[in-house]
């Protein structure tokens, strides 16, 4: 959603960096959906192992605290990472709405669940405009509703970087 940088990639989320430093310290966080990494750049940039998954993986440079996973992500219902837990998931611009339960369960206890994506209104302003990409009103609210803790939602229209209809949250797993 935000304008590319001198080098074409676009800036990370401030949504994103806004609850980074809730990440447990010297954790592992996975950015699904990852394209060019501009999340993963932000975490490995903190000290934190990042595990970045995409079908086009191409963009992203290979180094020791970074382990890429191509994989296409809507062949299943399942996340390419076995039974793995994340101190953060990071999830935006994309849904998959069947892939809603494995990016939950993949929140390790004390882990948090960074989601922002394009929410039903958008279609006014352009793409993505197709309901299946786009979430209903509440749905991550519903998504995470019993299994994680709400720290902030928002379902709003934003201006900048450029209009858009956008639902995010951050969601925090609660030790038991």
């Amino acid at each position: 959603m935000a304008p590319p940088d001198s080098h074409g990639k676009a800036p990370p989320s401030p949504w994103i960096e806004r609850f980074a430093p809730l990440v447990p310290a010297g954790g592992t966080v996975l950015d699904v959906a990852c394209g060019s990494g501009r999340h993963s750049e932000l975490f490995l940039g903190r000290g934190y192992h990042v595990v970045a998954v995409d079908r086009d993986v191409s963009r992203l440079h290979p180094r020791p605290s970074l382990e890429i996973i191509e994989a296409d992500l809507e062949q299943g219902n399942s996340l390419p990472i076995a039974d793995r837990r994340f101190d953060a998931v990071v999830v935006t611009n994309y849904l998959y709405r069947p892939l809603l339960p494995a990016l939950i369960e993949a929140v390790a206890p004390q882990g948090l669940l960074l989601y922002e994506t394009f929410a039903l209104g958008n279609e006014r302003f352009g793409k993505p405009s197709n309901p299946n990409f786009l979430l209903k009103p509440g749905e991550l609210l519903d998504a995470v509703h019993g299994q994680l803790r709400v720290l902030a939602y928002e379902d709003l229209k934003v201006e900048q970087p450029n209009p858009a209809a956008v639902q995010r949250i951050a969601a925090c797993r609660e030790t038991s």
